[in-house]
């Protein structure tokens, strides 16, 4: 029996974690899978906090991941990485880009951006795979494909459970518009190595 998997895609609205959550669920989904993706949470117009879940395993009967109980956070800015780190199982892993966007309380300077949040991640026991993505999807050939960075980094992961670069393509080919398919498909190779 596959044991059921739990993954948070966690962001900042407007940085591509809708399209992350569905070209994960297409993938597990033709993977044979049981998947449950949940509805974003949070102001993903106005550049607030915002987290999908998603859970796939023999058969999944909630969306919901509750604390201690995600195997992946994939986070698209360090702050929300440790804003969600209380989610991550004892043994889970962590994959963040190294960006920083301010929330509205340090662009206002009302508080500073919290200083080497990756190693207090890891102070606390996190393990945690932090990489500039942002550098690496403008390489791409546009700064927007971080998304698909990040998914090409989650990959690896997954490498072993069984599923295989090419069924990620077929994912992503089915998930992203045609004019920016090779686009995408750079950027996944570039955060997958």
């Amino acid at each position: 029996m596959r044991e059921t998997t739990n993954v948070m895609i966690v962001g900042v609205g407007g940085q591509g974690t809708l399209l992350a959550s569905k070209t994960l669920g297409k993938l597990l989904v033709s993977e044979g899978y049981d998947v449950k993706v949940s509805e974003v949470h949070g102001m993903s117009q106005r550049g607030g906090s915002v987290v999908t879940y998603v859970r796939f395993g023999e058969k999944v009967y909630s969306p919901i991941i509750d604390k201690g109980g995600a195997d992946y956070i994939l986070s698209f800015e360090k702050l929300e990485a440790a804003r969600w780190l209380e989610y991550l199982k004892p043994d889970g892993q962590i994959i963040t880009n190294l960006h920083e966007t301010e929330p509205m309380p340090v662009i206002t300077g009302a508080m500073k951006y919290p200083e080497n949040l990756v190693e207090k991640m890891e102070a606390l026991g996190a393990k945690v795979d932090a990489i500039d993505a942002l550098k690496l999807a403008e390489e791409a050939g546009n700064s927007k494909a971080v998304n698909l960075v990040l998914m090409g980094r989650l990959s690896r992961y997954f490498d072993s459970l069984g599923i295989d670069e090419a069924a990620w393509i077929r994912a992503i080919e089915a998930c992203v518009p045609p004019k920016f398919l090779e686009l995408n498909k750079k950027a996944f190779a570039l955060g997958r190595k």
